[in-house]
């Protein structure tokens, strides 16, 4: 009876685990937005996330998502209600982006498999609302990733792995809005350089570079 009661639970237990086998977690990217706490159908999922942080991982079983984002401590008048579907054995990052109050949910997806390559393996995601369309270049000019627009996702290019420093200039000229020095990159590694805030306003211009570690 009590092995049969302990099947059971490890049966139910094992059932529970294989449908939790989707990750997110959620990037702030919102530069004129307070501190947030999130919810996934109606439930607590994040709390107190500031801008330009990012959230561990959760897992999730697959399946469609209500997400609301309210200020941190409030629960009346959400900024962001939005449905989410996230599939199967996925790995997704869901950043708020946008303009207050005008801001909305942007699912990026990630790679699902290790990266084995012996190199390092980096994209490029726009996410800075008033950002005209760019190109992001290494200090010789030679271009990396080429007219990236707002809510653009350039593809990995894999490089060996090293120490960089990248420049993002208006697409068709030499202008640096910005500059990202001494990036380190591993070996056998993903990365996502998020471009986030405000080109000539506060916060200013800024990148984030996020590991994806499988």
């Amino acid at each position: 009876m009590y092995y049969n009661q302990y099947a059971n639970m490890l049966a139910q237990c094992y059932m529970f685990q294989q449908q939790m086998n989707s990750n997110i977690r959620v990037l702030h990217a919102v530069p004129n937005a307070p501190a947030v706490d999130v919810y996934a159908n109606d439930n607590i999922i994040i709390k107190n996330l500031p801008y330009k942080e990012l959230s561990s991982y959760i897992p999730v079983p697959s399946g469609n998502y209500n997400i609301k984002v309210y200020p941190t401590g409030s629960k009346t008048n959400p900024v962001i209600d939005e449905s989410v579907y996230i599939p199967e054995k996925s790995f997704y990052t869901i950043a708020a982006i946008g303009e207050l109050p005008d801001i909305s949910l942007y699912p990026v997806q990630e790679p699902t498999s290790a990266n084995k390559s012996g190199l390092s393996c980096v994209r490029f995601i726009h996410l800075s609302p008033n950002a005209p369309a760019v190109d992001i270049k290494l200090p010789d000019d030679s271009i990396v990733f080429s007219n990236v627009p707002y809510k653009g996702i350039a593809n990995y290019t894999c490089v060996p792995s090293g120490t960089y420093t990248f420049k993002v200039t208006p697409t068709g000229t030499n202008n640096v809005v910005l500059t990202v020095p001494n990036v380190t990159l591993n070996p056998n590694t993903f990365y996502t350089i998020y471009a986030v805030g405000l080109v000539g306003e506060t916060p200013k211009l800024d990148a984030l570079l996020v590991t994806e570690q499988r």
